[in-house]
């Protein structure tokens, strides 16, 4: 045996050796789990997601005009978070970071038609290695591209191999809202052994066109949210987005259902999410309240205490790293989403102090508007809320609501100077938008009083410039700075 056969075989038996200690270590972390949640108990985890959902568009956030008894249930045995943010105002983009725990701009998702490269690990594939049944289903998940198969795209993705998902999980299957529940069902029957499971289960629901006129209130009755102008066109605009959230609940109930006939549903952690905020005013598209403000909903009676509230600050991408603390399962470490399992066990400290949102390309239309392009920024804070606008030209432009006759008319009271002036005073009808944007959520809730450049606001601006600008450094984000380095 010569020289380098000696160290090719040396090299074989090490290799053999690290590869066994490797699977060992997989074997015990999975027993370990299993000896702290008790033999075949590890918890289930359904991350349920509506589309286009703001808070506080639920009966448990307030809103009066809501009959959501089943959402209201869960919070009732859970916890509800009040200032939970998604990390982009889009589907595609929001989505990238609750799967993968890290930032929009991190994972390489501003344009809204890419498929999340293979590079970037989700939690569920995390907890598919430590012995989970995975699955997705119901309303796209949007992360294998536009999936569009006979768009000019189309061919690439495929070509070279960037849809990933269905290698990701074990069951992946997409369909309408009521398809989603028959998939659920069809994949908890499927033969996965005693293994727990991971399931994202996506709904439609409240997504526009509206297209639930049997579930809607009575558009006279509404309360309009005092952000909103109350004219006849908007209630009836607004009463057909209730209805939708109310079909959504009744949904969600049959989906809750299903966990109770297999009696799994107090050994199942239930997240309900909105993916991004609602296309409604100065929503869906910005970083206003409307566009990344969702609700966010927790159930696990092992380990939440019923009737639980908290105000602390969330970002999606925070969803990963807690649901992987819960399980005992190590986060991988370029996740930048931070686990707030503690703030469930009732631990006041905040986890985070400031959360960030990213505005990117929407859909797969050329660059004419805002609507389809733009690079705004922000950060939140406990109390107030920045944004940078790189592209201030571009006037607000509606996301999926442009050509409603409510819109119209909106358009056409400011022109007559019929409009309130709070609002007619809002960007929604300016040729521009300022560069930047610093709004008081405690004191103006609505984001009506720009407080950048006041004087005694100075300090605090400053202070969300550079915290804004610190977290762009380290996404690597290839906006200009909000600050002058030089």
């Amino acid at each position: 045996m010569d020289g380098m056969t000696k160290i090719q075989k040396n090299m074989n038996s090490s290799l053999a050796v690290l590869q066994t200690r490797f699977l060992m270590l997989g074997v015990s972390l999975i027993a370990l789990s299993q000896q702290i949640f008790g033999a075949d108990k590890r918890p289930n985890v359904l991350l349920i997601l509506s589309d286009d959902h703001s808070a506080p568009y639920l009966g448990c956030y307030g809103n009066p005009d809501l009959k959501t008894p089943n959402l209201d249930k869960l919070a009732n045995e859970g916890v509800l978070f009040t200032r939970a943010y998604v990390t982009a105002p889009q589907s595609v983009p929001s989505r990238a970071s609750l799967m993968t725990g890290r930032s929009v701009v991190d994972v390489d998702m501003l344009r809204f038609t890419a498929p999340l490269d293979k590079q970037f690990i989700t939690f569920p594939e995390l907890l598919r290695k430590q012995g989970y049944y995975t699955g997705l289903c119901g309303r796209s998940y949007h992360l294998d591209g536009d999936g569009n198969t006979s768009g000019s795209s189309y061919k690439y993705l495929v070509d070279y191999k960037l849809m990933t998902f269905s290698s990701r999980f074990d069951y992946v299957h997409t369909g309408n809202d009521d398809e989603t529940i028959s998939q659920f069902e069809e994949f908890l029957n499927q033969p996965r052994g005693n293994k727990p499971f991971f399931m994202q289960a996506g709904f439609n629901d409240p997504h526009r066109s509206f297209t639930a006129p049997e579930y809607e209130p009575n558009p006279d009755s509404l309360t309009i949210p005092s952000g909103m102008p109350d004219t006849k066109l908007l209630r009836k605009d607004l009463s057909g987005h209730y209805g939708e959230i109310q079909r959504l609940d009744l949904r969600i109930g049959k989906l809750l259902n299903v966990l109770k006939k297999k009696a799994i549903l107090d050994n199942t952690i239930i997240i309900f999410m909105g993916d991004n905020g609602a296309a409604l005013l100065r929503g869906k598209g910005t970083l206003y309240e409307h566009g990344i403000h969702v609700p966010l909903i927790m159930r696990f009676p092992k380990t939440i205490k019923a009737g639980t509230t908290t105000d602390a600050l969330i970002s999606g991408e925070d969803i990963g790293p807690t649901v992987l603390d819960m399980v005992r399962i190590k986060p991988d470490p370029k996740m930048t989403g931070k686990s707030f399992f503690s703030v469930i066990e009732g631990d006041k400290k905040d986890i985070r102090e400031y959360a960030f949102a990213v505005r990117g390309t929407h859909a797969s239309i050329l660059p004419g508007s805002s609507v389809s392009f733009d690079l705004s920024r922000c950060v939140i804070s406990k109390k107030f809320k920045f944004i940078y606008n790189p592209m201030f030209n571009l006037p607000y432009c509606p996301v999926d609501f442009e050509s409603e006759d409510f819109w119209k008319e909106l358009v056409q009271l400011n022109k007559d100077k019929k409009l309130p002036e709070r609002f007619s005073q809002t960007y929604m009808f300016s040729s521009q938008r300022p560069m930047f944007e610093l709004y008081d959520l405690e004191n103006d809730p609505n984001e009506f009083i720009n407080l950048s450049g006041k004087k005694e606001f100075e300090h605090q601006e400053k202070t969300m410039k550079t915290e804004l600008l610190k977290w762009m450094i380290l996404n690597r984000d290839v906006v200009p700075l909000p600050i002058t380095t030089n």
